[in-house]
Order: C-alpha cells, then sequence, then structure tokens
C-alpha cells in the first residue's frame, strides 16, 4: 500500500498572505490539525497548526480587548508564524516508510508532494487506520499471538496447519521478537475451533504467546 491510497488529496490549504485569524477559523471548521501553505502556483512553502496559531496570537495578553486581539489576529500572516522547514514525502512512496519518517522526524502529518506540487497529505491518524485495518481492529474473530523462529518456512508451518483445519486467516502481522532469532507472529482466524487450533499449534511447537476473542476479559 503507497501514500496516494490513504492520503487526503487535494488539501485544504491557505497562503501566506493569509491572516491569521482567517487560518484558525478555516482549522476550527474542519476536522483537522495541519494546513498546508501553498504559493500562487500550488507548491508548498509552509504548514501550520491550530496549536501554532494560537501560541503565536496575543490572546493571552489580559490588558488586550477581544476586539484588539481580532484585530491584531487579522493583521497578523500565517507567514510570520508558519514552519518554513517542511518534511514531505511523495505519493509513490511505500506506507511503513512513510510512517518510519514521522517517527524519525517525531510529526504528525506529511504533506504529499509531486512535481514541486502539492497534492495530498497523510496524517498519523491515517497510518493509524491502517494498522487497526491490517491486524483485524474490531473484527469478531479468534485472535492468536505466536512466537516462531525467524528461519525460513517457519510462517509457511503455521499457515499450513491452519489451512488444513478449514480456518480462514482474516488478518496477519509479523513483529521483530524479543530476540533476534525470533518473530512475533499476530493473526485472526475464523472457521476453526479455537481449541482444536490451539491444539494444533501446540504439535507444532509452536510457542503460543496470547490467545485473545471478543467476550474475553484477559489473556488466555
Amino acid at each position: 500500500m503507497l501514500v496516494r491510497d490513504r492520503m487526503t488529496p487535494n488539501p485544504i490549504t491557505a497562503t501566506p498572505e493569509t491572516s491569521v485569524k482567517e487560518a484558525l477559523e478555516l482549522l476550527r471548521s474542519h476536522p483537522f490539525r495541519h494546513l498546508p501553505i501553498v504559493d500562487e502556483e500550488g507548491r508548498l512553502v509552509g504548514i501550520t497548526t491550530e496549536k501554532s496559531l494560537v501560541y503565536a496570537s496575543p490572546a493571552s495578553d489580559v490588558s488586550l480587548s477581544i476586539f484588539e486581539v481580532n484585530y491584531l489576529l487579522s493583521r497578523m500572516t500565517v507567514e510570520q508564524v508558519m514552519a518554513k522547514e517542511v518534511v514531505t514525502v511523495p505519493p509513490d512512496l511505500p506506507l511503513e516508510e512513510a510512517a518510519r519518517v514521522m517517527i524519525d522526524h517525531q510529526i504528525g502529518c506529511l504533506p504529499v508532494v509531486e512535481e514541486g506540487r502539492l497534492v495530498g497529505i497523510i496524517s498519523d491518524t491515517d497510518i493509524f487506520r491502517v494498522f487497526v485495518e491490517g491486524l483485524g481492529g474490531g473484527y469478531p474473530s479468534l485472535r492468536v499471538t505466536v512466537v516462531i523462529p525467524e528461519r525460513v518456512g517457519s510462517l509457511a508451518r503455521v499457515v499450513d496447519k491452519i489451512a488444513e483445519l478449514g480456518g480462514n486467516i482474516h488478518s496477519l502481522g509479523t513483529f521483530w521478537g524479543e530476540r533476534p532469532e525470533d518473530r512475533i507472529i499476530a493473526f485472526r482466524v475464523e472457521q476453526v475451533d479455537r481449541e482444536t487450533l490451539l491444539r494444533a499449534l501446540d504439535e507444532l511447537g509452536v510457542q503460543i504467546r496470547h490467545v485473545w476473542e471478543p467476550g474475553d476479559l484477559a489473556a488466555s
């Protein structure tokens, strides 16, 4: 899956000349936290957030009336408070690499740029939705977490056994274990009895780390 598959295309933007007051109103009237700033040709020149705009405003000065505050906000432009050094990604970047960029830079969104122009924006919420979808969050099925050796064929043995039992794997995720030689596999499976599956995995010599299904109050 690529960035273009989950980004918000053609996001709402502002220009450097947009007033802070207008930018705040724009952010507060829509369900997003980041506002890309583009020039007349659609090139990305900065980015701002509601938090940044509020901190830049004189609202904390109790000596000013609300009318004076609004006047100052209408005179202050986004260019004065926006971040000009913006981390961006192309639309054809794999989604997990975009997530890695967010983690490395400790940021909550990435403007998506193609041929110098802003074409979309992807946020940590978009990434989180993919994570939930990939692991089957909310889907009523048996969830099993196992530890297998980091060897060729280890995962295939587990998958083949589930197929042999008539089970259908709804979702599957692989993660590094506590040791370099281990991999943690979390999968959701349906059409197979819980005890039958656990017994078969045990016979394979697979270490079962966690078992859960809707209605469980604790791990098995």
